[in-house]
């Protein structure tokens, strides 16, 4: 048994499609059947030597149930190596116990995964303490890429106002808003952010004159809730930018508060399709083919 193949879980069936047209593979979608009990069957497509999984890992729990089925079966039907691309990658928030009995649950999904899969991909994920993606995954490989390039590409593609400031909701965001703004050739800033409670934070500029009467482009890794994107654009008005606009790594928040979004005073709001979202507008296609090249290229031998 040589060669590889592609099979992804149903939510993800349209990106895994795209991916296996440019990498040159066939596509499975992996079936489920939920029995009346709430119990899951999971079906997998046929084997080869070399499987990519994808699986975008929003609204995770019934869908690592599901990765660990397919994982067994897919071994049984011959495969040697089980590669997961997870576009976004879930319970890496919770990389600490921050009060006494929490369970930490990024270890506990990284033994999971690495226990059925042989290499993770995945895009941006909210690492903190943990500064490595590896360390998630013990005896396995994994790689943590950036969307930053597919960001890029994508506003290359449409064209920019070069005065646009490329601008970051808080510290945690310096690193990839950076990366872009040096892409693109753009100055960038970076909020300050105070936390008042859990539900409540104030957002400030160091410096506001530079930003005054200039186009924004802010920039955010994981959207859930948008109180913060909410917060900064207001600030950002405040401080008398020409306009918001707003790019999302991962749009995990309700399709329905993009009209919130709006009336906070973000022009626009585009996301990657790590997530299959109605503000999708960025695919991530080409990052992943060219981090899958060795996994095609190494079956195909």
């Amino acid at each position: 048994m040589n060669g590889a193949v592609l099979q992804s879980l149903p939510s993800s069936a349209a990106e895994a499609a795209r991916l296996a047209e440019r990498l040159g593979v066939a596509m499975h979608a992996i079936a489920l059947h939920r029995f009346p009990d709430g119990e899951l069957r999971v079906t997998v497509g046929a084997a080869a030597s070399t499987v990519i999984v994808y699986a975008s890992l929003d609204q995770p729990n019934d869908k690592l149930l599901a990765l660990s089925f397919a994982a067994e079966a897919l071994r049984r039907g011959g495969a040697k190596r089980l590669v997961l691309v997870a576009p976004y990658l879930c319970y890496m928030r919770q990389d600490a116990a921050f009060h006494e009995g929490e369970a930490v649950s990024q270890k506990v999904i990284g033994r999971v995964l690495a226990g059925s899969f042989d290499r993770v991909i995945t895009v941006d994920a909210h690492l903190h303490r943990t500064k490595n993606i590896r360390d998630v995954f013990p005896g396995i490989d994994a790689e943590n890429l950036s969307a930053m390039p597919a960001i890029a590409d994508a506003l290359r593609a449409g064209g920019f106002d070069p005065a646009t400031i490329v601008v970051g909701p808080d510290e945690e965001s310096r690193a990839w808003i950076g990366d872009l703004a040096a892409r693109l050739k753009l100055a960038h800033a970076v909020a300050r952010k105070t936390r008042r409670g859990d539900r409540s934070v104030a957002i400030a500029f160091a410096d506001s004159k530079m930003l005054a009467g200039r186009p924004v482009l802010l920039v955010d890794d994981i959207v859930s809730s948008g109180g913060i994107l909410m917060t900064c654009a207001k600030a950002l008005a405040a401080a008398g930018v020409k306009s918001v606009d707003a790019i999302v790594t991962h749009a995990l928040f309700a399709p329905e508060l993009v009209g919130k979004l709006f009336e906070a005073g973000i022009r626009s709001v585009k996301s990657t399709n790590s997530v299959p979202h109605s503000t999708n507008a960025i695919a991530l296609d080409a990052i992943l083919a060219d981090a899958l090249q060795r996994e095609t290229a190494g079956a195909a031998l």
